[in-house]
């Protein structure tokens, strides 16, 4: 079992990764959050490439004071990176002649891994004759045949186009599925990480805000920031003030008071995600922006002053300034109190 505990790393006063402490077991674990949120610097920190404050160990060994080239560890990046002098089986036989193995055997294990993505008809290709995608999958290929028991992967996709990265990922995941590895995932995509994860961490500034299996994590995320993180599209916030006899939602007016139960009158704030916004209905709002992704429809909505995103499984053709009418599902929000966290999951105390 790889251990982080209580991680810290800050430059220049900003703070990269602020008391992080995880278990990460064999499986694949991704670790989600926007650009900057500290993906990268978690992982170069277990690579050793960077020396956080705190305590770094892998079944019970400290790595204080192991330098990178003896951890257990591969790694790959978005910018892949071959040897452009070698043909295909040579990158991947390479680092195993290089670690002391007869080049027989060493060439033998990358056929072997070459085979396994897919490659084996591109052994005697350099990279510079390969596409993006294979050369990305030679990389990932580089990393594997290592044998290495910890993997860490940040964003490998995120420079091949939308076709070859869904592929990519199907197979990857297969791949690594079938191993003992212990896998760190990175990736800003909450569908991806949500998707190929058997665990997910979900991080913002450095921190980590919460992690667990994934359904788990994003059916209830503990905190408003965790259900920013988790959520694309954007996850609509509403403040909503709660009394005896009614709610009244800011910018939207007058809703049913059961549409919450089993809470006291006070002040909330309800986190509605898009799928969860229909059209139809007394509630009128103003197209402000409509995207079209693949067989899905986001747009985004202003209703009095209330932004609002609304996710539609269909390719809708819906006017720039258009009025809509449409209904917030309010029985599916979640409740978070004033301290920003999770007290009610679905209108109902969880």
């Amino acid at each position: 079992m790889l251990h982080l505990e209580d991680l810290s790393l800050s430059e220049g006063g900003v703070p990269h990764l602020a008391g992080i402490s995880l278990k990460f077991k064999p499986g694949l674990t991704t670790l989600l959050g926007r650009t900057g949120a500290g993906k990268t610097t978690l992982l170069r920190a277990i690579a050793g490439l960077v020396q956080p404050a705190g305590r770094i160990s892998f079944n019970g060994e400290d790595w204080s004071h192991i330098p990178p080239w003896r951890r257990p560890v591969a790694m790959v990046t978005q910018q892949f990176i071959n040897y452009p002098h070698l043909n295909v089986l040579d990158n991947l036989a390479f680092p195993l002649i290089r670690r002391g193995e007869e080049k027989a055997a060493a060439r033998e294990a990358a056929r072997d891994m070459l085979g396994r993505v897919g490659l084996a008809q591109m052994a005697s290709r350099r990279p510079s004759e390969l596409s993006g995608g294979q050369q990305q999958r030679v990389a990932i290929a580089r990393a594997l045949v290592k044998g290495a028991p910890i993997l860490l992967l940040d964003e490998p996709f995120v420079n091949l186009d939308y076709n070859l990265r869904e592929g990519m990922r199907e197979e990857l995941s297969a791949l690594l599925h079938a191993t003992r590895t212990t896998v760190i995932y990175a990736s800003t995509d909450p569908r991806e990480a949500l998707r190929m994860g058997d665990a997910v961490v979900l991080m913002s500034e450095g921190r980590a805000l919460q992690s667990g299996p994934p359904r788990a994590v994003f059916t209830a995320p503990e905190t408003l920031e965790a259900a920013k993180v988790v959520n694309d599209p954007p996850v609509n916030l509403l403040g909503a003030d709660l009394s005896d006899t009614g709610l009244e939602i800011d910018h939207l007016g007058a809703a049913p008071r059961d549409s919450i139960t089993g809470l006291p009158p006070g002040r909330y704030t309800l986190a509605l995600r898009a799928e969860d916004i229909r059209q139809g209905g007394d509630l009128m709002a103003r197209v402000a922006l409509t995207e079209v992704t693949g067989s899905e429809t986001v747009t985004h909505l202003d209703a009095g002053g209330q932004p609002l995103v609304m996710l539609e499984r269909r390719i809708a053709d819906h006017a720039l300034g258009q009025n809509l009418c449409i209904t917030p599902d309010l029985s599916r929000a979640l409740v978070y109190g004033a301290d920003g966290r999770l007290i009610a999951k679905g209108g109902q105390n969880g």
